[in-house]
């Protein structure tokens, strides 16, 4: 899959686990700085992240694409039938992140067709994330009042679902 002159999207392999887990810390890092303490930041393991990424990659209930730009992976998205007992959708975007040097690039458009394309689908967001919101907003989603307490290790944060 290749978008344009943007960033080409593509199925991830587990040779990709250790680049997708080195863009989901620092996109937390990035997205999150607001939401959680520095230090527990900090202290995301790229390492231990990889290794959670090879049993994701290679569950067949779950898609996960890359994006990239060369051979530098820049996003990745995953999406499967939904994790919630009581799912409002058939297909739930699990996540979807964009390192902010690529904010613009196209990834995070071309990852989201990837992964759900235009059809009905739910997120769970983070509820103080207007950056994430405003790009789901231009997708169809909208909140639907469900929410939830989720847990980044120890630190709360509460979550909003999307729905569209």
């Amino acid at each position: 899959m290749k978008r344009g002159n943007g960033p080409a999207v593509r199925r991830a392999t587990s040779a990709d686990a250790a680049a997708i887990a080195h863009v989901h810390v620092t996109a937390w890092r990035e997205a999150y700085a607001h939401l959680l303490p520095p230090s527990f930041l900090a202290a995301l393991d790229v390492d231990a992240r990889a290794e959670r990424w090879r049993g994701i990659i290679a569950d067949p209930q779950t898609d996960v694409l890359i994006a990239t730009i060369g051979d530098a992976v820049i996003g990745w998205a995953s999406a499967g039938s939904g994790r919630d007992t009581t799912a409002p959708r058939d297909r739930e975007l699990e996540g979807i992140y964009v390192l902010a040097a690529a904010y613009g690039s196209g990834a995070g458009q071309a990852l989201l067709d990837g992964a759900v394309g235009d059809a009905p689908a739910y997120l769970w967001m983070a509820d103080d994330n207007p950056r994430a919101e405003a790009f789901y907003r231009r997708n169809g989603f909208r909140r639907d009042g469900a929410a939830k307490r989720e847990h980044l290790g120890p630190h709360p944060m509460e979550a909003v679902r999307l729905v569209r």
